[in-house]
């Protein structure tokens, strides 16, 4: 059987709190657990601690033992039923974590869910079932939050990715329902623009709006943005497609689309990538940027200065557009999982992690031949950015201007490139940015993604 309970290396978050006379009250905490299990985090026995620090409990059974949940003085205590929790000092408290024996023939489903959710059936905590239960696992998303998948002992879930699904007890399992925002953060970099989705699907832009290409603070429900040189565009949660800044190519000109999974902006052209596999295009088609109408079976669209790429479902490539310094020879990649495109060059993702680049290399914006482990990559006018699988980030190329000065970023889930600035995304939603920064496009340090 597998042993029950979760041991976490856990730090005590301490807020102090000065009482009337100027020195800083304290309060006690004692633990004790009943037979068959201890509490490892902070440990048993009596502690102080400052008043308002927030403790974290860690439980952990013996083999044949489960937990069950913590009594006493629990008023303060984040989930008395779970193994892993918090207590906040306001008072002295005395506290037990209980365990008991798992009965012969039977096995524990511990459950957990993280921030935007609850499992509503069977509920959370520890429970048990004889051996061959199938259990029913019902999640239910808070508003703003959505069901994302079931991680941990998942073995015999039937629909990892499901909110309404079934595990069959054949041993000792616990489990975590994810759940998250309702729409993921993004950024999205133009040429002098920068522009954001919260989680809650609204939309932020700084940056240059001389043709209102930031002007979209009455968007909802947006799932994904792109931004080109004059023109911000925004996909909608029900398949249609927004846009605002200069038209005078009609690149703006997507209010029939319909059934959209991703959009791209090119300087002056729109491209959205629809559900069946097909392309539309709009706006400057002088040099076969927009002769998409003939694409299948394509996953994912980027546009560049003036020119298109498309990945096929099975990994290859294609392209129209300005083949000036052979942005547009990518016939022969393959394994392809997302491409990007600049302004005179384009650039692929394989599905190992590496990265290949076809196009103008001035500035050496194609040298990433030594690129390992990326996850995602992005190409600006004269630069190219990766996206590391640890969260760190590489850039190369024209640095002008500070837009490759990226060696200090952590914690990156997703990157942008501009025409001379690179926007992160951090884990957390806020985010950083550097490179030209004359129209305020780098002014992101206030943003939050994840409100």
């Amino acid at each position: 059987m597998k042993k029950l309970g979760v041991v976490l290396l856990a730090v005590a978050l301490i807020a102090g709190m000065v009482g009337c006379g100027g020195s800083v009250e304290s309060y006690t905490l004692t633990i004790a657990s009943t037979s068959g299990g201890s509490v490892v985090e902070p440990g048993e026995g009596t502690f102080a601690y400052n008043a308002t620090t927030v403790v974290n409990l860690v439980a952990e059974a013996n083999q044949g033992y489960y937990f069950v949940d913590w009594t006493g003085d629990v008023s303060t205590i984040g989930n008395v039923n779970s193994p892993l929790t918090t207590i906040t000092m306001q008072d002295n408290y005395a506290i037990t974590a209980n365990f008991e024996q798992i009965p012969p023939g039977q096995f524990v489903l511990t459950i957990y869910s993280t921030t935007g959710g609850v499992v509503a059936t069977p509920g959370e905590g520890t429970l048990t079932y004889d051996e061959g239960t199938v259990v029913n696992l019902v999640t239910e998303a808070k508003e703003s939050y959505r069901f994302i998948n079931w991680t941990g002992d998942v073995g015999t879930i039937a629909d990892i990715n499901s909110a309404i699904t079934t595990i069959t007890m054949n041993d000792n399992y616990s489990i975590t329902a994810n759940i998250g925002p309702e729409y993921d953060p993004i950024v999205a970099t133009g040429w002098a623009h920068t522009v954001g989705v919260k989680s809650d699907g609204s939309v932020i832009a700084v940056g240059d709006n001389d043709w209102g290409q930031c002007d979209i603070s009455d968007w909802t429900a947006i799932n994904q943005v792109a931004a080109g040189y004059y023109h911000t565009v925004g996909l909608k949660s029900d398949g249609t497609v927004v846009a605002v800044g200069w038209n005078d190519d009609r690149q703006c000109d997507v209010g029939d689309w319909i059934d959209i999974k991703q959009v791209t902006a090119g300087y002056y052209h729109t491209v959205g990538c629809r559900l069946d596999g097909n392309v539309v295009a709009v706006g400057d088609n002088d040099l076969g940027q927009c002769d998409v109408s003939g694409w299948t079976d394509i996953v994912q669209v980027a546009a560049g200065g003036v020119h298109t790429v498309g990945v096929k479902d099975d990994g290859t490539v294609v392209a129209v557009g300005d083949n000036t310094y052979g942005r547009c020879e990518v016939d022969d990649w393959t394994q392809i999982v997302q491409v990007a495109a600049g302004r005179y060059h384009t650039v692929g993702l394989k599905s190992d992690g590496t990265v290949v680049v076809a196009g103008w290399n001035a500035y050496g914006q194609c040298d990433v031949g030594s690129w390992t482990d990326i996850t995602l990559v992005e190409a600006g006018g004269y630069h190219t950015v990766g996206c590391r699988l640890d969260g760190n980030v590489v850039a190369v190329g024209d640095n002008n201007f500070g837009q490759c000065d990226i060696g200090d970023w952590t914690d990156i889930n997703e990157v942008a490139a501009g025409g001379h600035h690179t926007v992160g995304l951090k884990s957390n939603g806020t985010v950083v940015a550097v490179g030209w920064n004359d129209y305020g496009q780098c002014d992101v340090g206030g943003w939050d993604l994840i409100p």
